[in-house]
């Protein structure tokens, strides 16, 4: 009889699972493990980070739809480098199966982990998960992968096959290992044995809370092209939280996507090209998570300052909109798509900041985390990664917030002090309405800020390794 183990990571869910499919198909038992990584969790300042919490509240959803099937999660805590070995070891497993994940440190984690196990004669298989396409599978005609996202996404929808590509891994659960058997090996799920506390997060965890998402959203694909900009309206789809955890999967998402034949369904699945195109970046590029993809930039010096810096975090840069973005984002941990492109171009072009801080600020914050997407991101915004914003296009903070936040809805929920303003004066208050308000000044002149920022790209450009 073979024993196989099913090491989850950002897979938190049981349908359509591809790893544990995997594990059921080949062998005839399997146990599911989940290990609190000490690695990422000892580098995290907040004891009480909301993606915690949320992982925390997926894995309890997760081992009761186990424990239903009579069998329960394995919990560990430590580096898994040392704990998978152990406990494959220890239950007498012949393969670890897990989703294989492109970031520096997994590739580097999964690497020791494959030579601990092979020193033990045990398997360690990676499928592919978290994906449609990973590195390799989206090549250009001269067989190198692309820098431009429109030819690799017209590539990605030539080579999508549905029945193919986005078909269903549905586990046979009846392999699962009892429970009398998993539960010795698992330390429980309590946050005090993680060195956590509970913070809950701004929406519901958990594979049924994933589907309940998608459900909704399916009901507002068709209006996503146009109602996706508008933060006062429930416009975007707010899945970002569950594919990153893997609470649903990019297939059922890709699936949902495809049912519809709407300008808004088609321009979701560009998003979520989007998503794949960055992933795609970082793995043939890892270098992109210390340096700047445009290799003009590298040593680019960005004069901003500290207190430009800190100002804008704390949302008091006195300019609306952005603040309005970054104290929903400081109280929450969430952030409009629309608002993360206005608060990225702000900084960098506005305060010029190093887009380093921003994009470190945001890893440290956002629930949604993840290192491809995010650092794609930034560096598009700041002008210096692939298929990036041209430096001189700028984002005019007060015309985008009269085009996406026309009454000021958000912004008065978010700045109450300038609530009272009528529908023109809350984008840009005067210098009266902003003291009587007890508001900030603009801390920098848009126009003069911009000017500054175009000929600091401009001197980058002629003279690259001067900066």
């Amino acid at each position: 009889m073979s024993r196989a183990l099913c090491w989850i990571r950002r897979d938190l869910r049981l349908n359509d699972h591809r790893a544990l499919f995997e594990a059921c198909a080949n062998h005839d038992e399997v146990a599911v493990v989940f290990v609190f990584d000490t690695v990422i969790l000892d580098a995290l300042e907040n004891r009480s980070d909301r993606r915690v919490t949320f992982i925390m509240q997926s894995l309890l959803e997760l081992d009761q739809g186990l424990r239903k099937r009579g069998s329960s999660l394995i919990v560990l805590h430590g580096n898994p480098v040392h704990e998978i070995p152990k406990l494959a070891h220890e239950l007498k497993a012949e393969a670890v199966l897990t989703a294989r994940d492109f970031e520096p440190y997994a590739l580097e984690r999964d690497e020791e982990v494959r030579q601990a196990l092979a020193n033990q004669t045990i398997d360690f298989q990676t499928v592919k998960d978290q994906v449609i396409f990973e590195r390799g599978e989206i090549l250009s005609l001269t067989g190198t992968p692309f820098k431009v996202f429109t030819p690799f996404s017209r590539r990605w929808l030539e080579k999508f096959e549905e029945r193919v590509d986005a078909i269903a891994y549905d586990p046979e659960l009846s392999k699962l290992i009892p429970e009398s058997l998993a539960s010795p090996y698992s330390m429980g799920l309590d946050y005090s044995l993680i060195r956590f506390t509970e913070c809950q997060p701004w929406l519901d965890a958990g594979e049924q809370a994933g589907n309940a998402a998608l459900t909704d959203f399916e009901s507002r694909i068709n209006e996503y092209g146009d109602a996706r900009d508008i933060p006062s309206v429930n416009g975007t789809s707010l899945l970002s939280v569950h594919l990153r955890f893997g609470t649903i999967s990019v297939r059922e998402a890709v699936q949902t996507a495809l049912q519809h034949e709407s300008a808004g369904a088609k321009k979701w699945l560009m998003e979520l090209i989007w998503r794949e195109f960055y992933q795609d970046i970082l793995a043939n590029n890892p270098q992109v998570v210390s340096t700047t993809f445009d290799p003009t930039y590298a040593e680019l010096e960005w004069p901003g300052i500290d207190e430009h810096f800190e100002a804008w975090k704390a949302g008091q840069t006195g300019y609306p909109i952005v603040d309005a973005a970054m104290r929903c984002f400081a109280e929450t941990g969430w952030m409009h798509n629309r608002f993360r492109m206005i608060v990225a171009s702000f900084l960098t072009k506005d305060l010029l900041v190093d887009y380093k801080k921003g994009e470190q600020y945001f890893a440290e914050n956002l629930l949604d985390f993840d290192l491809a997407s995010n650092n794609g991101g930034w560096q598009w915004a700041a002008s210096v990664g692939c298929d990036a914003q041209p430096y001189f296009r700028i984002f005019n903070p007060y015309l985008q917030s009269r085009k996406f936040d026309p009454d000021g809805i958000f912004i008065r929920k978010w700045i109450p002090e300038l609530a009272y303003l009528d529908n023109r004066s809350i984008h840009e208050p005067s210098e009266m309405e902003a003291v009587m308000s007890d508001y900030s000044l603009p801390i920098v002149n848009h126009a003069e800020q911009r000017a500054t920022a175009i000929a600091m790209f401009q001197q980058a450009k002629r003279n690259p390794t001067s900066m």
